[in-house]
């Protein structure tokens, strides 16, 4: 299922811009994000459900790292 790298990095180009990096990290973090908010609704525990939603959270704030980052790489963005 999951237990697996979601992304071939031996696979990527050589010429991957920096930009680019900063995007699929953002990408990861929103993916991230929604898998936990999924699983916190499904789950029957409610520590584990605090927890997942936690994590979220702290999920939200990697978002907000690599828009920074985005925008001081991309102006355009």
């Amino acid at each position: 299922m999951l237990a697996k790298n979601p992304l071939d990095v031996d696979g990527l180009p050589s010429g991957l811009r920096d930009e680019e990096i900063a995007r699929l990290g953002l990408i990861a973090e929103l993916d991230a994000i929604n898998l936990y908010q999924q699983l916190a609704q499904v789950a029957g525990d409610s520590t584990l459900k605090k927890v997942l939603l936690d994590i979220a959270r702290e999920e939200k704030t990697h978002v907000g790292e690599f828009l920074a980052i985005l925008l001081r790489l991309d102006r355009e963005q």
